[in-house]
């Protein structure tokens, strides 16, 4: 907005008159002008229009030029003043390096990836190094803790460090702990959460940031059940947690609703659950992916849907329909996950963590950081993601028009509300009640799922 306002200021005999135009933003003053007139001519020999000032040509030329010399000197002072305040103010909301911690591989087609690329929409944004580190696992680097990793970093100069699993909930902890003056986000988790199970009040450094994949797993059972012919679904999961059985137990919801929304009977929809039991393959230690989803369509099953953070399921998918069989996938995690099959993707539930990344980092560098717990909502226009939505789907080749039309219109009937995918009557496999009929659930409940739903064939695990 712009303030204008007149003022005088009399000093012995010289009178000065100042219009100035002040733009209130991050910039001081957009636009000063001085103009300035001695007592013994009247005011109404300075005419202003349109930024110019006409003087009067009884104006004697030394006066002249010694109110063009004070002018002058006075913009060229505001001037030097205006661009000290904007080099202090650059350097007082920006940050020179911040770390990221992946679980994965930083170019995994998923997860990891998923996370670099909001780490490099920071670089971007405000010019901060990204310090990485990949392969952060027990079984890649079973040497190397989370806490040893933040540590490195923070001696390296970061003044912010993302862990990016949920698996890193030890490391971070003890992290934040050790370093109280360096700001954390532990993506996925809970410490922050004021109500949750795990809340650590004493880490006031710690924050929590996760998308409503919810919403995304949605639309990807949605689609999966859409585009099925036998209603044989399969879905690869990775180990068994809170935040994968809700996930899980969301893909199960969207593809009973469009299921039902074809016109076929929910006893013709089979929806198998198996984990291979960690985010991605590890040899000798987790089911390999590739096996299960062969397994998944010798069965009968006519599409897959990946909730791994690697794309074994589409490059399998694909080899087999190459072969001649009428096979479909949904991808994970990255928004291009669908260019390693594109002819048999459905689609992919993504996560763009650029948006809230920028922001963590902004307030690191404007001392505004605070440990929050943000569970952020997709932004979504009749059904359909906008581009800085942190969570969302988006269509492949495979993805016919009938179910682009019903995916988008089931989503947006959901009207933006995480609580309404889980309304009831829903009961877990043991029977227990989730909510009953015309009620929703709780956010807590819903973080905090303990099992698959009634429905769904798999292991819930324990807690």
């Amino acid at each position: 907005m712009l303030i204008q306002f007149h003022f005088t200021y009399c000093y012995k005999n010289v009178k000065f008159y100042f219009l100035s135009l002040i733009k209130v933003n991050i910039q001081l003053f957009g636009a000063i002008i001085f103009c300035i007139s001695w007592k013994i001519f009247h005011p109404d020999n300075l005419i202003h229009t349109r930024g110019y000032i006409l003087i009067d040509k009884t104006i004697n030329p030394k006066r002249l030029i010694f109110i063009l010399v004070c002018l002058t000197t006075l913009l060229l002072a505001v001037s030097a003043c205006s661009s000290d305040s904007d080099s202090s103010s650059s350097n007082s909301s920006s940050i020179d390096k911040f770390g990221m911690i992946l679980v994965g591989p930083r170019d995994d087609k998923g997860w990891s990836q998923a996370h670099f690329e909001g780490g490099e929409a920071i670089e971007n944004a405000i010019g901060a190094e990204m310090i990485v580190a990949d392969f952060i696992n027990p079984a890649d680097s079973p040497n190397t803790t989370v806490a040893q990793v933040a540590a490195d970093m923070i001696d390296q100069g970061a003044k912010l460090i993302f862990a990016t699993s949920d698996d890193m909930k030890d490391g971070i902890l003890e992290a934040a702990a050790s370093h109280p003056d360096v700001s954390m986000v532990w993506s996925t988790g809970d410490s922050a959460f004021k109500d949750g199970k795990a809340y650590k009040p004493e880490l006031e450094n710690l924050a929590n940031v996760m998308g409503q994949m919810e919403f995304g797993k949605y639309m990807a059972g949605c689609a999966a059940a859409s585009e099925s012919k036998s209603g044989n679904i399969g879905f690869l999961g990775p180990l068994i947690n809170d935040e994968t059985r809700r996930l899980t137990n969301a893909a199960y919801i969207g593809a009973r609703d469009c299921w039902l929304d074809k016109g076929n009977s929910i006893s013709d929809l089979n929806f198998e659950v198996i984990w291979i039991g960690f985010w991605f393959h590890i040899p000798g230690v987790t089911l390999d992916p590739t096996t299960v989803v062969n397994d998944f369509i010798d069965s009968g099953v006519d599409v897959v849907i990946s909730h791994i953070d690697t794309p074994e399921a589409l490059t399998v998918t694909d080899q087999r329909a190459a072969a001649g069989e009428d096979v479909l996938v949904v991808g994970y995690d990255y928004e291009n996950s669908c260019d390693v099959a594109p002819e048999v993707c459905i689609g992919v539930p993504y996560f763009n963590w650029g948006p809230a990344y920028i922001d963590a980092a902004k307030r690191v560098g404007n001392n505004s950081f605070s440990a929050d717990f943000q569970w952020i909502a997709p932004k979504l226009t009749n059904g359909v993601t906008a581009e800085d939505s942190m969570v969302g789907f988006k269509g492949g080749n495979a993805m016919s028009e009938e179910t682009r039309k019903r995916v988008n219109r089931l989503a947006d009937q959901l009207n933006g509300d995480i609580a309404n995918i889980f309304a009831g009557p829903i009961n877990f496999q043991d029977g227990s009640v989730l909510a009953r009929e015309g009620k929703k659930p709780s956010l807590y409940d819903i973080w905090y799922t303990p099992q698959l739903l009634e429905g769904m064939t798999g292991d819930s695990g324990g807690n």
